[in-house]
């Protein structure tokens, strides 16, 4: 099966910003590759003056929150530098069965990177952003100012990236067989807890070759 890639451009981020920019990203691949009927929800982001689309399903929500949070708590062992997080569709056969029961195999049909650089905050000055226009006063550096209206465009070239790779990219997908809200099950990965940085991408490497040579598309 030929299983298709998006590498998304790196971001440039605090460790308060991550929720933010990665529900929206997450959101907005998943609301793109649902394929059933769906009852679209406009949501804003906390920190920028974006709005972003999801499937207002509370699974599909739950889901994405927790792997997130895994990320989160990944930085707050690690800062100061890039994390990557994988967003893998595929479907299930079933293989031969053995004396063992029947064999599970994931057949990876789609996976999106997406590239983050977490900034220590430190460094940078301490900001916390709302709705509100951005403050030069004390809580909020020229630098601060300028970094983050940065990161705001950067995530809507990130957001239009998603949305041309989903359109243009279309034919690897299997057939759907059922009218669930997402058609396919999605997974998310993300580095280990224990920064085994080489051996998460190893497994990653794994699962691409178990698919074949995935054609890459930045």
């Amino acid at each position: 099966m030929n299983c298709e890639t998006c590498q998304l451009k790196e971001l440039l981020v605090v460790p308060t910003e991550i929720q933010d920019v990665l529900r929206c990203i997450l959101h907005t691949i998943i609301f793109h590759r649902a394929l059933g009927l769906v009852r679209p929800k406009d949501v804003e982001c906390e920190h920028f003056e974006l709005t972003y689309v999801r499937c207002g399903d509370h699974e599909i929500e739950k889901k994405i929150d927790e792997k997130i949070d895994q990320f989160i708590g990944w930085v707050e062992k690690h800062p100061n530098r890039k994390g990557q997080v994988c967003l893998s569709f595929y479907e299930v056969k079933n293989k031969h069965a053995t004396w063992f029961g029947n064999k599970i195999e994931r057949l990876y049909w789609e996976q999106w990177y997406i590239n983050l650089h977490v900034l220590n905050p430190k460094s940078h000055g301490k900001s916390h952003y709302t709705k509100a226009p951005i403050s030069t006063g004390e809580n909020a550096s020229e630098e601060s100012s300028s970094r983050h209206a940065a990161l705001e465009s950067s995530l809507c070239e990130v957001l239009f990236q998603i949305i041309r790779f989903a359109d243009e990219k279309k034919d690897h997908i299997p057939t759907v067989q059922n009218s669930e809200i997402i058609s396919f099950p999605f997974e998310i990965s993300t580095p280990s807890s224990s920064d085994s940085s080489f051996g998460w991408h190893a497994d990653v490497l794994k699962r691409m070759l178990q698919t074949g040579h995935p054609s890459m598309l930045s």
